[in-house]
């Protein structure tokens, strides 16, 4: 991919936590729109767990795609691809530095880096660790058949939104859910009444239930 067609290409991919060589679980974090790797970071400490490696990547200027999950394609190019590739090198360096299996790998997305995580682990489908979807959903235009190829097979998955939110309709996180749940997928589905868009104590709850059962496997 050319440097012009990957705008997210030379921005930074943030560590914490553990020691990679000595971690038993990775986590790969993605922000939101306007929003940091570095934040995401301090998120995890909330329900951060001994013995977890965590890779956030950085969106350029902060933002991984320019419009709505929901526009189309095009209007999101090269930006979306370049988040998609982004993302993907967060997965390759936490799989490489601590060598560790896919079922010990899971992600965690809020907002606008929940959209894109929902859309990267459909395509890249395997059994994850785990995957926490704070407030997001596929991306694609309204009427979209989201239909993937391969098997998620038992992959935990939690997906959380308000039913009111003003970014993610609640017809697209059920979407989400019905094809995730199709793929295999163990999902949790939580609609919190008039709560807007944030991240919820219950995911934060989930969060850290997730990674002690990923440790203690």
């Amino acid at each position: 991919m050319a440097a012009s067609d990957d705008p997210h290409a030379d921005q930074p991919i943030l560590t914490a936590g553990a020691d990679p060589e000595a971690a038993s679980v990775a986590v790969v974090l993605v922000h939101g729109r306007g929003a940091t790797a570095r934040g995401m970071l301090q998120l995890a400490d909330e329900f951060d767990r001994g013995g977890v490696h965590y890779v956030a990547p950085q969106a350029q200027r902060g933002t991984w795609y320019p419009n709505s999950f929901m526009a189309p394609a095009e209007s999101n190019d090269p930006h979306y691809d370049s988040a998609v590739a982004h993302v993907d090198r967060a997965v390759a360096q936490a799989r490489e530095t601590t060598g560790l299996p896919d079922e010990k790998l899971a992600f965690v997305g809020f907002s606008q880096g929940a959209c894109l995580l929902s859309s990267y682990v459909a395509t890249h489908p395997a059994r994850y660790g785990g995957l926490v979807l704070l407030s997001g959903g596929f991306v694609g235009p309204e009427g979209t058949d989201f239909r993937f190829e391969g098997s998620l097979d038992g992959t935990p998955v939690m997906l959380g939104v308000s039913d009111d939110d003003p970014h993610i309709p609640l017809s697209r996180a059920e979407e989400t859910v019905a094809e995730l749940e199709r793929m295999g997928a163990d999902v949790r589905f939580d609609v919190y009444e008039g709560s807007e868009h944030r991240v919820f104590p219950e995911e934060v709850e989930y969060a850290r239930d997730l990674l002690d059962s990923l440790s203690e496997a």
